[in-house]
């Protein structure tokens, strides 16, 4: 009895009781917030009632995609090659069926034509895009395929394969990566940041997924690599935490804004090593074969075969003196 009065009591707690906020307190709060001044830069409206993308459902999304591209590591454990083709397909059908609507919330987030939600147009490009995508996944789990493998044999501290697939965030980033770069290639708005944002949010790997990336790539370690929207990155290329593919500048338009869609990110070539800390500015060419030391500054192109490193330190033998 006294446990139910006891919960009756907190249940009737007055308002103004320690901890809660009095109306004198929220008022003048709620009035400052909703004045249009306050709001008018960061609020997002449309002309009709459409849903925002939701970042929940982009990761049930990946998760679906990472157990049918990698099966038995994400989802069921259990699978056998006997129930492959309903596990996958059931899968697939769900990942569709959410991605589908999620890349149509997209076009509405942006569009300005007041057409609304039952627009055919955007009906149509949605599910042919998304049906693309789903159409993409052989040839996506075949180049993360060649991940692992560059992974395994670039890294000595790997031990199989398995740990690889189910631990690095170099593949889970590289998995966000190489399906958001699809509807990216697709022109959808917004969806492929949001999906290249869950990965960098978990793995600190930042990959803008306009990024062209080819196949056996490896990031090791990966805390704090960086690449842009308009890099390109050859086969065979590893990469060391903390590398910056970045932009060294960028023009402006006559409003004093960023031109858009011109080439500012580097291009690095086949079977290139950037070690640790080195960051690559503006559209250079890092030529095959090179080796970029860790904490190198390169502005300018690298010759196929070269070897950038820093000054070895020198030894200062000079006696320090007293002091007078």
């Amino acid at each position: 009895m006294d446990k139910k009065k006891n919960k009756t009591n907190r249940q009737k707690r007055p308002d103004n009781a320690e901890g809660a906020c009095d109306d004198g307190f929220i008022s003048p709060v709620v009035d400052a917030l909703c004045k249009p001044e306050s709001y008018e830069d960061v609020i997002h409206s449309t002309s009709y009632d459409v849903d925002m993308p939701s970042v929940e459902a982009l990761d049930e999304v990946m998760e679906l995609l990472r157990a049918v591209l990698f099966p038995g590591y994400f989802g069921p454990s259990e699978i056998k090659h006997i129930a492959m083709r309903y596990y996958i397909g059931s899968y697939i059908d769900r990942a569709y069926r959410i991605l589908t609507e999620q890349v149509r919330r997209g076009y509405c987030f942006y569009c300005d034509k007041g057409q609304g939600p039952d627009c055919e147009h955007c009906k149509t490009k949605t599910i042919k895009i998304t049906s693309q995508l789903i159409a993409n996944l052989p040839r996506i789990r075949g180049l993360l395929s060649t991940d692992v493998k560059a992974a395994y044999e670039g890294d000595p501290a790997s031990d199989n394969t398995d740990e690889i697939i189910f631990c690095y965030p170099s593949i889970r980033a590289l998995t966000h990566h190489r399906v958001a770069h699809e509807l990216y290639k697709a022109d959808v708005p917004l969806i492929p940041r949001i999906i290249s944002e869950m990965a960098h949010s978990t793995t600190g790997i930042d990959i803008h997924p306009g990024a062209q990336i080819g196949e056996r790539f490896f990031m090791d370690h990966g805390t704090g690599v960086v690449i842009g929207e308009t890099t390109v990155i050859g086969r065979n290329v590893r990469l060391y935490q903390g590398v910056t593919l970045g932009a060294k500048s960028f023009p402006l338009d006559a409003q004093g804004n960023p031109v858009k869609d011109i080439p500012r990110h580097p291009i690095v070539e086949d079977d290139v090593i950037i070690y640790a800390g080195a960051t690559v500015l503006g559209r250079v060419t890092i030529g095959k074969g090179s080796v970029i030391g860790g904490n190198v500054w390169v502005v300018d192109d690298v010759p196929p075969g070269s070897r950038i490193m820093q000054t070895p330190v020198r030894e200062n033998k000079t006696p320090p003196q007293p002091s007078p």
